[in-house]
């Protein structure tokens, strides 16, 4: 396994693309993770990045930890949508600071700039996170260096200080100057990229925190996709396009119920009956007929369609055969997340919002 001087968390944005840059002009050797989650992580982007920016990139998976860290609720709490910023960033760094053996890499490097972010970026926010994370002697922030203490690293020699820099602030002009002298021209959007910090993602996200007492990352794969209903603990998810089937085909476990129209084009339903919470009969029908309504030619037919429901992972699988009428109306109350109904169950979980980093 190669070894590395440092460990940088990379996530594709410029700022994480520099301050890479910056360690690795010292002639020092520099290996990005890349975290992925159902909520952020573009892993099918890594071999344009490498050879886009001469940096050595990995993908980590994060998933699981990144649920069990919502499910539990994050102790520095959430912003306007469901972003912990603050937990987010003590979360991959402590995972970092785990692999630095594994690497013989002997510190961190994040792309934070204080004061560009107010959640997450203020000078209090990165105490605490380089504190909660046990990074203090082992964390490297190149682009804003200059407005703090020196690390252990610059002290050392290891790294030049005086190649540093002191950016502060929301401004993107100092990061813009700094890429033309890296030989930077691959300038990506500024963008967020996270899921959590939007609020038709959160919404579909809160039902499952809500009502799954046990939620894994897959769950959230699958609220990612088509479209969600829900009623109570009742849980629907559909296509919109036929991507979309293929996918929750492929996301489909032992016990979901996959739903799919007989005889015409349809989207694919996936139900998934939550612990303790298993669909009556009637339960099925509405969601088939609710199904069946999406389907524009089973629509116009005016007639009763058969929806065939086949319970995943069975030794030998028999699809019940559902004759229900087209109805867009639920008579169980499945519905799509509503963001109004759905703050208030996050206030629930959560408390009120913080300052937001978005």
């Amino acid at each position: 396994m190669p070894i590395y001087d440092a460990l940088a968390l990379f996530s594709g944005g410029l700022d994480s693309i520099l301050a890479a840059r910056t360690v690795a002009a010292q002639g020092l050797k520099v290996l990005c993770l890349h975290y992925v989650s159902p909520f952020f992580g573009h892993p099918d982007r890594l071999d344009r990045w490498r050879e886009a920016y001469g940096l050595d990139i990995e993908p980590v998976d994060v998933g699981e930890a990144y649920v069990a860290m919502l499910r539990d609720g994050p102790a520095h709490g959430v912003g306007k949508g469901l972003n912990p910023c603050v937990d987010c960033k003590i979360l991959m760094m402590s995972h970092a600071r785990g692999l630095l053996e594994r690497y013989g890499a002997k510190f961190l490097i994040s792309g934070e700039v204080k004061g560009q972010r107010p959640m997450s970026q203020r000078r209090d926010a990165l105490d605490v996170i380089s504190r909660d994370a046990r990074v203090r002697d082992l964390l490297l922030r190149p682009l804003c260096a200059l407005t703090l203490k020196p690390t252990p690293m610059e002290e050392s020699g290891l790294v030049d200080r005086e190649r540093l820099h002191g950016f502060n602030g929301r401004g993107r002009g100092p990061q813009l100057a700094l890429a033309r002298a890296l030989g930077v021209t691959a300038i990506p959007q500024p963008a967020g990229g996270c899921l959590l910090t939007e609020r038709e993602s959160a919404k579909r996200y809160l039902p499952v925190l809500a009502h799954h007492q046990a939620p894994t990352a897959a769950d959230f794969e699958l609220a990612n996709l088509g479209r969600q209903f829900w009623s109570g603990s009742r849980w629907m998810a559909m296509g919109r396009k036929q991507a979309d089937n293929a996918a929750l085909g492929a996301l489909a476990r032992p016990g979901d119920i996959l739903l799919d129209v007989e005889g015409f084009p349809s989207p694919l339903g996936l139900i998934r009956e939550l612990p303790g919470h298993a669909w009556a009969p009637a339960e099925l029908e509405d969601a088939a007929a609710l199904l069946a309504s999406y389907s524009p030619k089973a629509v116009t037919s005016g007639l009763d369609v058969v929806v065939l429901a086949t319970r995943v992972g069975e030794a030998e699988p028999q699809a019940a055969r559902l004759t229900v009428r087209p109805a867009r109306e639920s008579k169980t109350g499945l519905a799509e997340p509503d963001w109004e109904a759905q703050a208030e169950a996050k206030r629930g979980l959560y408390g009120e919002s913080r300052e937001d980093d978005h």
